[in-house]
């Protein structure tokens, strides 16, 4: 089955009335090759059907939204977004806006903001940790989902957070967790493979601030140079996505998520990204079903990140996104969802339990 086929029957069920995912896929077959599919999208701009602050073990408050299954049922599980470095929950908008119609399994879903980013509190240079950030994760945890079993999605930085609560709460994965989905993440060596080094100008005061931060990662430099204003939108087409077509609105979309987290606050996550190393830690994960799910044009966390991934984890699903780059999960929403649900529906007891799987796309 395609996954266009596979989002179709999973939606609403055979014979039930085309909408959300299944309406959104039959759209994109209309429309001519030279439409922009995301013209009219309301990027960022989906309701929740409830907003919270929860305080972190320090009392730094931490944004929180949740979103029930559109037909208003009681949810099977609970499927909890943890969004990428510079970015905010809103990065998740295909995700929510799909999953909400889903039946089998009926599924709640809490998407957050990191401290320090979107409109969570400030974070100081001393919390500005992974650590930190799985402390936070764990708060949110334990005060909106108390109870029932959950699924963890990850993209880039919150696949590096999810791993370190592994290592903080293993009883919370041999417990609760059945699946975890990380996509553009890695579990070590961030500045190993990636960008060259760029041209930083010397004169450029954010460029001095950051400049520790070329020598691992220079394409971080550049989200940080993008969230001060100071980079077009053309180098933030290059940096974020892939070497297909893009939409313009993506690119305006990232623009806007990179412009509300400020500068300062992101040099502070410089360090804990370069010595991120949790090879050891997956074995945790032995419990979950696991999705792994990563772009071959990845200018941050290059494809060989998600191998690796996948070779350390006994049981797992490889995805490999043709021409998708850091942000898959918003430029390749079909997909990526197609996969997400497949997860949701193998952790919701509606679909056989995984094998070991490597996906090729087109």
């Amino acid at each position: 089955m395609t996954p266009s086929a596979r989002l179709w029957a999973i939606a609403g069920g055979v014979g039930a009335v085309v909408t959300g995912a299944a309406a959104a896929v039959v759209a994109s077959q209309q429309r001519k090759p030279t439409e922009d599919p995301f013209a009219e999208e309301p990027l960022g701009e989906l309701k929740p059907d409830r907003t919270s602050t929860v305080a972190a073990e320090d009392g730094t408050p931490l944004s929180v939204e949740e979103i029930d299954p559109e037909d208003g049922e009681k949810p099977e599980l609970t499927l909890v977004g943890v969004h990428g470095f510079a970015l905010s929950r809103r990065s998740w908008h295909f995700q929510r806006r799909d999953v909400a119609s889903l039946r089998l399994p009926r599924v709640r879903q809490v998407y957050y903001d990191h401290r320090g980013h979107g409109l969570s509190g400030e974070a100081s240079t001393e919390t500005s940790t992974i650590e930190q950030l799985a402390h936070d994760l764990d708060s949110v945890l334990r005060a909106i989902v108390p109870e029932g079993p959950i699924v963890l999605m990850g993209h880039s930085m919150g696949g590096m957070v999810i791993m370190e609560l592994a290592a903080q709460r293993p009883d919370l994965f041999a417990d609760r967790v059945c699946g975890v989905a990380f996509i553009a993440t890695a579990a070590g060596e961030v500045g190993a493979r990636g960008l060259p080094r760029p041209l930083l100008s010397k004169y450029n005061p954010l460029t001095r601030g950051v400049g520790e931060l070329a020598g691992w990662q220079p394409g971080l430099v550049e989200f940080v140079r993008a969230a001060g204003g100071q980079l077009t939108r053309q180098a933030v087409r290059r940096l974020a996505f892939g070497s297909r077509d893009v939409s313009p609105r993506l690119v305006d979309f990232m623009l806007e998520m990179l412009a509300v987290t400020p500068v300062r606050g992101l040099i502070n996550f410089v360090d804990t990204l370069g010595s991120h190393h949790r090879y050891a830690v997956l074995a945790g994960l032995k419990h979950a079903q696991v999705l792994v799910i990563g772009g071959d044009s990845d200018r941050f966390t290059p494809f060989a990140h998600a191998e690796r991934i996948f070779e350390e984890l006994p049981d797992a699903e490889l995805v490999r996104v043709r021409g998708a780059g850091h942000m898959v999960q918003l430029e390749q929403p079909e997909l990526v969802n197609s996969h997400l649900i497949d997860l949701l529906q193998r952790c919701g007891g509606s679909a056989a339990p995984n094998r070991r799987n490597w996906w090729w796309t087109r």
